[in-house]
């Protein structure tokens, strides 16, 4: 912690201001924890606070000021609960973002990359203890984060036109972001020509749906997926009955009208909404693990402020993003995120049976019992073999199972979509690989300091700069790593081709349709050393062979 603390006081008196639409903003210089200068300017705020009748609904442009604003302070981080320390932090006044310039003048505009931070919809926030732009700020780029909002707040959804609360108003914060760019980023010295996303998780879900609405169309030229896409289990809701369960969860006693759950919604208190993490299920959802109640939807209905009102698979057919370049990937055991929870709940592992219950939700919605039995036996004899699933020989069995039900079958979906939709501009495939003893933060978050392996949200940490960091050594294979990623995620954001001198000689060439459709792409394996090779994963055939062709993408 003491770089950190160190890096926070590495603030110089240098301050500057930026006029944008709205008013002036003031900034100031910082530096890295490796002494490279760049410039902050936080807590800017993009929409109008939604509080009173904008609960719930889609964001309002901001109010402009006179004067100058003072930006050098981050802004409220969105209402939630803290995934580690279960208390309440936050405010419904959020909607703030930060730009980061490694310059404010040059020969030409810097690229700019928006950052779409993860968390299952549910917890979040664009501060520097966890999201630093510092590693960024080595490289001649705008970097953007944001604050959006999450739960209830930000994916409530009713069927009822007349209340307008259609849903997914955390997305539609997105897309104001994406506008306010296009506005403003160039009296920031960034390019609004050329305009970079990317999230991880539950970042790269929104990511990836933001590809699909025509309304950004325009607003961002390339789009990185780290561990997500709009195809993942844990992505869509199915929002029917969702907001009246959680109206009775706070005591509500009336009838599922949605005018009066949303009359009572609206005067409950922020705080008293996420105060549980209760997950309201169908009964259908009673397996799912990853699994979140407010999540992005289908609209019920067409309106003013519509993003997404077709299933999500169906817009992977005319989405104007199969006309930009795509980088997407994982890390190497992505089911570890589940590690902790499965060693104290065995019965997860030992209940597993016929393995219908891990069936894909779109395979199991489309075939009847037997067939689905047949299904799950098949994915079961892949994952265990001959062998009953049980907690005490097949854990890790288990978490790479979860691996490919949560993230990796859907990747090669996602693949899939694109080798038939994009075929003449480039996907880049990657699977990171790199397994520290030491700075995998998410994995010791997850499962303690005596597991390996790589999990979940660890390249973060190689992207980041964050409360758990520290300062590295340039001879350490961690150091080397920042480098690599942070090389080629700017490259990638600068030209669309993510080929740097970080990798050389390596060269990493876009995925092959032919090898995709084989369920056997090449993807660039970052680990201690980069390797171009054919994707590690034995069972994704087995995991595609349970789709039909109507219901793969």
């Amino acid at each position: 912690m003491a770089h950190r603390i160190q890096q926070y006081q590495a603030t110089t008196s240098e301050t500057t201001i930026i006029p944008t639409k709205y008013g002036q903003v003031k900034g100031v210089k910082r530096k890295t924890v490796y002494n490279h200068h760049f410039y902050a300017f936080e807590g800017i705020p993009y929409a109008t606070p939604p509080l009173g009748e904008l609960r719930f609904r889609a964001p309002q442009p901001p109010e402009p000021w006179t004067g100058v604003r003072n930006c050098t302070k981050l802004g409220n981080v969105p209402l939630q609960k803290h995934f580690v320390l279960g208390i309440t932090q936050g405010s419904e006044d959020c909607l703030y973002l930060n730009v980061y310039a490694k310059e404010l003048k040059s020969t030409k505009p810097l690229p700019v990359m928006v950052w779409i931070y993860g968390g299952g919809f549910r917890f979040g926030e664009a501060t520097r203890d966890v999201y630093a732009p510092d590693y960024f700020m080595e490289r001649e780029i705008v970097l953007v984060t944001f604050n959006y909002r999450l739960g209830a707040l930000g994916f409530l959804s009713l069927p009822d036109p007349d209340v307008q609360v259609p849903g997914n108003a955390g997305l539609k914060d997105q897309l104001f972001v994406l506008r306010w760019i296009q506005e403003n980023i160039a009296s920031f010295n960034g390019d609004p020509n050329n305009v970079t996303i990317f999230g991880e998780s539950a970042g790269a879900a929104a990511t990836h749906l933001l590809m699909l609405t025509p309304k950004t169309q325009g607003l961002f030229h390339k789009a990185i997926l780290q561990s997500g896409t709009a195809l993942c289990p844990w992505t869509e809701q199915e929002p029917k009955n969702r907001a009246y369960w959680l109206a009775v969860e706070l005591g509500y006693c009336g009838e599922n009208i949605d005018k009066d759950v949303f009359s009572y919604l609206s005067n409950v208190s922020g705080s008293k909404l996420i105060q549980f993490y209760k997950e309201f299920r169908q009964p259908h959802e009673n397996d799912e693990r990853a699994f979140f109640s407010f999540t992005p939807v289908v609209e019920p209905y067409e309106s003013e402020n519509g993003l997404l009102t077709k299933p999500f698979k169906d817009l992977l057919i005319t989405s104007w993003s199969n006309e930009i370049p795509i980088l997407l990937g994982f890390t190497a055991d992505e089911g570890m995120l589940h590690y902790n929870e499965t060693v104290k709940n065995p019965h997860l592992i030992n209940e597993l049976g016929d393995c219908v219950a891990v069936l894909p939700k779109i395979v199991k919605k489309e075939c009847d019992m037997q067939n689905c039995k047949e299904l799950g036996l098949r994915l079961r004899e892949a994952h265990f073999g001959k062998a009953e699933p049980h907690c005490s020989k097949h854990l890790y069995q288990y978490l790479e199972l979860l691996t490919y039900r949560h993230f990796l079958v859907d990747i090669q979906r996602t693949l899939l979509a694109r080798a038939a939709y994009a075929s003449n501009v480039p996907t880049y495939l990657y699977r990171f690989a790199f397994d520290s003893p030491h700075y995998n933060h998410s994995r010791t978050l997850h499962c303690g300091r005596s597991a390996r392996g790589v999990c979940h949200a660890d390249e973060l940490s190689y992207m980041f700069y964050n409360a758990s960091a520290d300062k590295l050594p340039p001879t350490s294979g961690e150091f080397k790593t920042i480098q690599r990623m942070i090389g080629m995620w700017t490259a990638f954001a600068a030209t669309g081709n993510p080929n740097c001198t970080e990798i050389e000689p390596i060269q990493w060439q876009p995925v092959e349709a032919k090898d995709v459709e084989n369920a056997q792409p090449k993807c660039l394996n970052i680990d201690e050393e980069l390797e171009i090779k054919y994707l590690p994963h034995k069972h994704l055939k087995t995991w595609i062979s349970l789709f039909t062709n109507e219901n793969l993408f």
